[in-house]
This record gives structure tokens, C-alpha cells and sequence, in this order.
């Protein structure tokens, strides 16, 4: 028997929503990654083709798909007015079987960070998670020394599992991770 699979992620939260992309968000999600792309370079460059319209509008329809058929769920941080993109909070790479387990990564727009936004954005969607998708494992890397990572990542209760050397190429420096995880105390066999 498989698990079944939610059909939608759409997640509200006090100051916030957290949920897949909608076509219409195509615009939005460019100007999001456009605006934010020197704030992103240091920990997570953006490629150029994450600034266009164009990109969007078919790579919503595959982020979707792919949230149907079980292998991620990748949502977008939405102000109240559910327009404006804020920042994303990604679960993928599932792993099903006797693992149960994704990557969450994440990122939040300059102009918003230390007002608690993404550690509510990441309750929402770890809950999300661990009761709907049924995962047991969440894994999140951070570098040693993106500060903001760690906190949010040691707020929500991730437990430090080691360093990776050198373990993600970014700016053409092979950078160290911390590894971390959270576990799913009440997982249960659907």
C-alpha cells in the first residue's frame, strides 16, 4: 500500500503563507529571486535563469507535479495579500521506503529577515510534513558561518549530526556544511 499524497500545500499562518506556486505567481517569484539575487550570492547564488518570467511559468507546472507525485513540495512564502513572494521553504530529494526522509532547504528575501517569518513559515511546513507527507526524516545543511541558518534551524529543534568537508560548490569554493536533522517522534504507518 503507498501513501496517499495530499493534493495541495497551502498553509496559513499568523503573518504569513506558505504554499505550492500558482501559475499566476510566475512574476512575482522572479522579481523575488531578481531582487534578493545579491543577498542570496553569498550562501545560495541564483542562477540568472531564476530571475525570468518565463522560467517560472514552466517550472511551476513541474513543482507541482512533482508535489503529486510524492518526490517534493516546494512552496513560496506569501505575504497576507497572497501576492507578494517573500521566500521559499523547499522539501525534496524524497526518500520513501524504510527512510522516509527529504532536504529542506530554504530562503527568505533581505528585506524581511529577524522578524521570525521563516521560523514560522517552517513550522507550518514541518508540521505539514511530518503529519501529511508522512516523513519520519528531515535533513537541512547550513554553512558554519551563515549564523541566521543555525539559529532557525537549532529554534525548530534540528539536532547537529556533523560537518560534511567540503560538500556543496558554491562561488567555486568547496564549502563546508553542518548537518542537521529533525525526527518525527509520532510517525506511524499510514
Amino acid at each position: 500500500m503507498t501513501d496517499p499524497t495530499p493534493q495541495s500545500c497551502r498553509l496559513t499562518g499568523a503573518r504569513l503563507i506558505v504554499r505550492l506556486a500558482e501559475r499566476r505567481d510566475a512574476p512575482g517569484i522572479a522579481k523575488f529571486y531578481s531582487d534578493n539575487e545579491r543577498h542570496f550570492a553569498e550562501f545560495s547564488p541564483v542562477p540568472h535563469e531564476l530571475c525570468g518570467v518565463a522560467f517560472w511559468e514552466v517550472r511551476v507546472d513541474t513543482q507541482r507535479r512533482d508535489f503529486l507525485d510524492g518526490r517534493s513540495c516546494k512552496t513560496f512564502l506569501v505575504e497576507p495579500d497572497d501576492r507578494t513572494v517573500i521566500g521559499v521553504a523547499n522539501l525534496g530529494e524524497f526518500v520513501r521506503g524504510p527512510f522516509q526522509a527529504g532536504y529542506l532547504g530554504y530562503s527568505l528575501a533581505r528585506s524581511k529577515q529577524g522578524q521570525g517569518l521563516m521560523h514560522e513559515a517552517l513550522s507550518l511546513l514541518i508540521g505539514f510534513a511530518f503529519s501529511e507527507l508522512r516523513l519520519h526524516r528531515i535533513m537541512a545543511n547550513y554553512m558554519p558561518r551563515n549564523a541566521r541558518s543555525a539559529a532557525v534551524l537549532e529554534r525548530l529543534g534540528f539536532a547537529k549530526e556533523g560537518v560534511a568537508k567540503q560538500y556543496l560548490l558554491i562561488n567555486g569554493i568547496w564549502e563546508d556544511h553542518v548537518l542537521m536533522s529533525l525526527t518525527n517522534k509520532q510517525w506511524m504507518p499510514a
